[in-house]
């Protein structure tokens, strides 16, 4: 580790230390405390993050998840407000039982200590991690992208105020530099940070697992699907598929490829309409490009490529895939599947069955767009990322995910015998 970063670990750590014997509802309103800073300085923010804006390519699908507004910064406040308002899980009892020799045991929560983030262009990030690792007792060690530097710097400089005016350590939260320098101190901070979480593209999380020396949990990238049955409502999959792939083009959850029962291929067109309203391109298959062509932007009609599948467009952009059965669509999402977020539109309820206990990913929907993979929408108040992996934690993770568990054994002078 590099030694420039070390004093900021240790003050962590010695802040991680003693958040939990904080009570539950001061940590609750020093978050309320930074919501309310949040408001107050909204022009300082939105400053800030316009110069941000302004150093990056405008082409970049980074700028959506980079750009903040009034609108914005309302609802990053509104859900620290809101995991402020949630039970706080540390301390609580998962399970307790009795051995026969009398003594007690219980399986308890508790703080992580110190969690470490990394993440890209996405200060909204930023007040996530603070309001759920202060909730649950942990510190909190944030590297953010360089494209999102000056924006961090004004969102941090806020939080700390709030920390100051609510009498904790500031150290419960550090902004690293935006170096790379800083990456890899974070990830080799053995002793210091007890688990790390990157949140970014394949290649900002295929790194951070191979350098990491502390713990990971992965947030993977969106590779999203979802399948058209033969027995599919057209009506809800006009809705189902527009709002997955166009609510917001930049973000994980979003669409990035269609399936279509080959049976309903002269249905394709109407499910598509809304997608021609957005200006969206459509990578389509043989079969699909014949039931499109005519009835869909010629310009925006394009022959899919192997490429064109597993991909995560990140953009204005859809790939389109006939298939002949359910079987194939299993097939193809088992294929190229992030283990993130998958569809089916059914009336079938034995295909949704089928569908649901076959996918392995962390989110699956029946009759719904894949946009509802968020912790907010889960009702968690906000989220640290999407883990698309299995230990620990999957899916939208809250605050319980920010927890682990220790055994308090209780007894009266009891003795193990020989």
């Amino acid at each position: 580790m590099q030694t420039d970063y070390q004093p900021l670990f240790e003050a962590a750590r010695q802040a991680g230390a003693a958040l939990p014997d904080i009570p539950a509802e001061r940590l609750s309103e020093a978050v309320r405390t930074a919501a309310e800073a949040l408001r107050r300085h909204l022009e300082e923010i939105l400053a800030a993050n316009a110069e941000d804006l302004a150093a990056m390519d405008p082409a970049s699908p980074l700028c959506d998840r980079l750009r903040l507004t009034p609108e914005r910064l309302e609802t990053m406040a509104a859900d620290m407000e809101s995991v402020a308002g949630l039970p706080s899980p540390q301390g609580e009892t998962l399970a307790a039982w009795k051995r026969p020799n009398g003594m007690t045991i219980r399986k308890v929560r508790v703080p992580f200590g110190v969690v470490g983030m990394i993440c890209e262009a996405r200060p909204n990030v930023t007040t996530d991690i603070f309001s759920l690792c202060l909730k649950t007792g942990n510190a909190c060690v944030l590297k953010g992208g360089s494209d999102a530097r000056r924006s961090n710097e004004a969102i941090a400089r806020v939080l700390h105020e709030a920390l100051r005016r609510s009498g904790l350590d500031e150290a419960s939260f550090t902004l690293l530099p935006s170096d790379h320098a800083a990456v890899r101190a974070l990830l080799h901070a053995v002793g210091y940070v007890d688990v790390v979480i990157p949140r970014g593209g394949a290649g900002l999380i295929r790194f951070v697992r191979e350098e990491a020396r502390i713990p990971v949990i992965e947030t993977g990238a969106g590779i999203v699907h979802t399948y058209f049955d033969a027995a599919g409502d057209v009506e809800k999959g006009r809705r189902v598929i527009c709002n997955a792939k166009t609510r917001r083009v930049s973000v994980c959850n979003a669409l990035d490829c269609l399936l279509v029962h080959r049976s309903r291929l002269d249905d394709l067109p109407a499910l598509c309409a809304p997608l021609a309203e957005r200006h969206v391109t459509l990578y389509a298959d043989t079969a699909s490009l014949a039931a499109l062509e005519g009835h869909y932007p010629a310009e925006l009609l394009q022959q899919a490529t192997e490429a064109s599948y597993g991909t995560e467009f990140l953009d204005y952009k859809l790939a389109i895939r006939s298939v002949a059965s359910l079987d194939e669509a299993l097939a193809h999402i088992a294929r190229y599947t992030s283990h993130h977020s998958e569809s089916i539109v059914t009336e079938d309820a034995s295909a949704a069955e089928r569908f649901t206990r076959r996918v392995d990913a962390a989110c699956l929907y029946v009759n719904l767009p894949t946009s509802f993979t968020d912790g907010g929408q889960f009702g968690f108040g906000a989220e640290v990322g999407i883990s698309t992996q299995k230990l620990h934690a999957r899916g939208p993770m809250g605050l319980p995910e920010l927890t682990t568990y220790k055994y308090i054994v209780t007894g009266d002078g009891q003795i193990r015998q020989p």
